[in-house]
């Protein structure tokens, strides 16, 4: 098998983690709150990540420059992207949370265009903008979904969503760039969690104390603790691991592509498993942003 194609079968199989992920995060959120669910979630891959040294000494960059750069990825990773995307997700609906992060690859392209003045074409430019005005539809789409009284909540949710893509942006370039400095994949998500379980406790105990996260963490009932090993471990360790195998291995850009996918994998489970509703607006966005995705890239493989 060629090295496109496994980067390609490793993507994907990270696309259905990930997109399985929107809705078990806001199913474990009704009983950890965010700071808890990630403490808790870091911790376990933390422990993952020291066994995993404790077998196999890792290939860890040599220069102080590098090694500040992969400490600084680790935490925008984890603690600041991670921590940003679960408060989010704790003030809007997994569909709308879904959406939103399916749509990072536009911020990645505008990102590309205003700070990288990378080429795009006309069709480019309209295929973004057009995707673009989905985003802002899917985000303000709680105000007129006639429910006034949750729709500022929501819409916070909604904005620290994309924040946490903004931050994506970042990463996307920055992981890149660590990789091709012979970071092993596997060693630069285990440096992640370890950096995201030791910063984010701190905040947790600023917030709850001991006793509460011990007693949260012992009254969950067994879906919610599936729900943390699912995200520690499958959603963590293993689809970081093969996410930075198929980021290593092509482009910025047909990475990216495979984000489009989570909305498929997400919409049956928050429908039928946690009861959400598709709204008009949540529609309207979803075919906005879909029109603008066709267009830019159908135009980019054109050219």
């Amino acid at each position: 098998m060629n090295r496109r194609l496994s980067a390609y079968i490793l993507l994907l199989i990270v696309s259905i983690i990930w997109g399985v992920a929107g809705p078990v995060i806001k199913f474990t959120l009704g009983n950890f709150p965010p700071l808890i669910f990630l403490t808790y979630r870091f911790a376990l891959s933390a422990v993952v990540a020291l066994i995993a040294f404790g077998f196999h000494r890792p290939r860890l960059p040599k220069k102080t420059g590098e090694t500040v750069n992969v400490f600084i990825y680790g935490l925008l990773t984890s603690t600041v992207s991670l921590g940003l995307l679960f408060l989010g997700f704790d003030k809007t609906t997994a569909l709308t949370g879904t959406l939103l992060s399916a749509a990072g690859p536009v911020f990645v392209a505008i990102a590309g265009v205003f700070f990288l003045h990378e080429r795009v074409t006309k069709y480019e430019r309209v295929g973004l903008s057009i995707a673009f005005i989905g985003t802002v539809v899917t985000i303000v789409e709680p105000i007129f979904d006639g429910n006034r009284g949750a729709f500022v909540t929501s819409i916070e949710g909604n904005l620290l969503v994309v924040t946490s893509l903004l931050v994506g942006v970042v990463l996307a370039v920055q992981g890149k760039l660590i990789l091709r400095n012979h970071t092993s994949p596997s060693a630069l998500t285990h440096i992640s969690f370890l950096i995201g379980c030791i910063t984010i406790a701190p905040i947790a105990l600023y917030y709850h104390s001991l006793p509460e996260i011990i007693s949260t963490i012992v009254t969950a009932p067994l879906s919610a603790h599936l729900g943390i090993w699912f995200m520690a471990l499958l959603s963590g360790t293993l689809a970081y691991t093969l996410w930075h195998k198929g980021q290593k291995a092509i482009e910025i850009s047909e990475v990216s592509v495979f984000t489009y996918l989570y909305p498929i994998w997400a919409t049956p489970l928050a429908i039928f498993w946690l009861g959400e509703t598709i709204t008009p607006g949540f529609i309207a966005g979803a075919v906005v942003i879909a029109l603008g995705v066709v267009i830019a890239e159908r135009k980019k493989r054109q050219n």
